[in-house]
């Protein structure tokens, strides 16, 4: 695989920041809200800072805060991104998703959803971080961009709590709106996938009986129902894909506990049967790759040189 898709076990050096957050974590932890929107609110100024001085995005480059190789892959191959990326070093997006939730465990809203969406810049594949901020969209009576960001996720999500969360984010849209078929058939999509979600839980037996009661459509119609609206009724097949690449190098690396997450959430994702079909088309193009790599050079002592020495 090229030195972007490769798995680099080596976990990035802890940083000055990542030891401050740590605190500031703890602070939460201890109820000290104040505090700690005064520290992050601080490591953020400092952060933005920092970024402007050198940092630089231009038409050509842009820096991520991408927690691992996974997301990088995933964000190249979904968001088609041409541009080069380079990774700041540091984990602004936990900053600013920490800086969010102190916010909101204040009161403060406006402000968190402000946060949530240096944390979206930083890591534009954290789809905990779009789900949080659509929540607050639609705490401040923005519903076209709680609905919007919902939508987002189906793309990216890698893990298939926030695409169960999605599903149940549109199936209380469609219940609001007076679509009770379009609500069972998101209910469905989002069942299929989990039954823990608090939300989807709730809507489930809310419905049950009625024409929203996602046990009186089927799996064909409710696809049916929802490609009309533009929305799948599943994961996006290239991040499982990324997931199970990012499997094999972790596993090859020797990262046995890492190659097991993965592919347990891309079986998640797609079902066992998918995975085995994308596993099979991930090998036939590695062999293909190494098929067309140009051979190796003999080593000097066996060239009919060194042979007659």
């Amino acid at each position: 695989m090229t030195d972007e898709t490769s798995y680099n076990a080596d976990t990035r050096a802890r940083s000055q920041l990542a030891d401050d957050l740590l605190r500031a974590e703890g602070l939460m932890a201890a109820g000290e809200d104040e505090q700690a929107v005064i520290l992050l609110a601080s490591m953020a100024e400092d952060a933005e800072h920092y970024v402007e001085a050198n940092c630089p995005t231009t038409e050509t480059l842009q820096w991520f805060s991408f927690p691992s190789i996974f997301e990088r892959l995933c964000y190249r191959r979904v968001e088609d991104d041409p541009r080069e990326l380079r990774d700041v070093g540091e984990p602004l997006d936990r900053l600013y998703a920490d800086l969010a939730f102190a916010l909101v465990r204040r009161g403060d809203y406006e402000r968190a959803a402000e946060a949530l969406k240096r944390a979206v810049r930083w890591n534009p594949m954290g789809c905990g971080y779009r789900l949080d901020l659509a929540e607050l969209c639609k705490t401040n009576g923005d519903i076209r961009e709680w609905i919007a960001l919902s939508y987002s996720v189906f793309e990216r999500a890698s893990d298939v709590r926030h695409l169960a969360r999605a599903y149940a984010n549109f199936a209380e849209y469609f219940g609001q709106t007076g679509q009770p078929r379009l609500e069972a058939a998101a209910l469905r999509c989002g069942r299929r996938l989990a039954l823990g979600d608090p939300l989807l839980t709730q809507l489930c037996d809310l419905t049950a009986g009625s024409e929203a009661d996602p046990d009186s459509i089927s799996d064909d119609e409710a696809a049916e129902l929802l490609a009309a609206e533009g929305i799948p009724d599943g994961a996006n097949a290239e991040v499982a894909i990324c997931l199970l690449m990012c499997a094999t190098d972790a596993a090859a690396a020797g990262d046995r506990n890492t190659a097991t997450n993965l592919m347990l959430r891309a079986r998640d994702l797609v079902g066992s049967a998918a995975c085995k079909a994308l596993m099979q088309l991930i090998n036939e193009a590695d062999a293909d790759v190494a098929a067309d790599a140009p051979a190796a050079p003999a080593p000097a002592s066996d060239t009919p040189e060194s042979a007659g020495e």
